[in-house]
Order: structure tokens, then C-alpha cells, then sequence
């Protein structure tokens, strides 16, 4: 848990040089007043993903209602969870902290 959120992360163990000095977040799951929202970084810091996840969403008839990295939904059968949990298990963590050190020499 941080910041309210159940939040999966790279341990600080594991990669120490964030930006802001807590754990590298990579997937988050938070609940609003009108909604819930599921923080995915894979899509937000991928292209690729991305397209990835909106077509796993069309694919499915679902509408996605998408922030920057949230992901917005009011109940689970809202979202395509098989395609979200290939997304999620879709990078390693090395793969993550190499795409979030090229992401901050930008």
C-alpha cells in the first residue's frame, strides 16, 4: 500500500535510483468515490501496449475510458481481464527498469 493505492512495484532493493526516491511503481489499483482505476505503467511508457490494450478492449466490446497510465472502470466485468493480466506479465522487471532509465534520459 502507498498513497491509497494497492500498488505493485520494483523494491527499492532492486532498483534505488527513482526519481523520487520511493519504490518504481508498475501496477496500481485504486478506488475513487465514482469509480475504481487500475494504474498500468507497462502501456503508458509503450506504444506498443497501448495498442495492445486498446485493441484487447475493441476485441472485446468494451469501452476504454483511459487517462495517462489509469485506466478507469466502475466493476470488473468492465474490463478484458485476461488481456490486461498478459499486459501485466507481458514485461520483466529488467525490461521495466530499462524502459523507465531511457524514459528519464529524455
Amino acid at each position: 500500500m502507498n498513497a491509497g493505492m494497492i500498488m505493485y512495484c520494483i523494491p527499492l532493493e532492486r532498483f534505488l535510483n527513482t526519481y523520487n526516491g520511493q519504490p518504481l511503481l508498475y501496477v496500481a489499483l485504486a478506488f475513487q468515490k465514482n469509480y475504481c482505476a487500475l494504474y498500468l505503467m507497462g502501456p503508458y511508457m509503450d506504444t506498443e501496449q497501448l495498442a495492445g490494450l486498446r485493441a484487447a478492449f475493441r476485441e472485446a466490446g468494451k469501452k476504454l475510458d483511459m487517462g495517462k497510465s489509469c485506466v478507469r472502470f466502475r466493476k470488473l466485468e468492465d474490463l478484458p481481464l485476461e488481456a490486461i493480466g498478459r499486459l501485466i506479465a507481458g514485461i520483466s522487471p529488467e525490461a521495466y527498469i530499462a524502459r523507465y532509465q531511457a524514459s528519464r534520459r529524455r
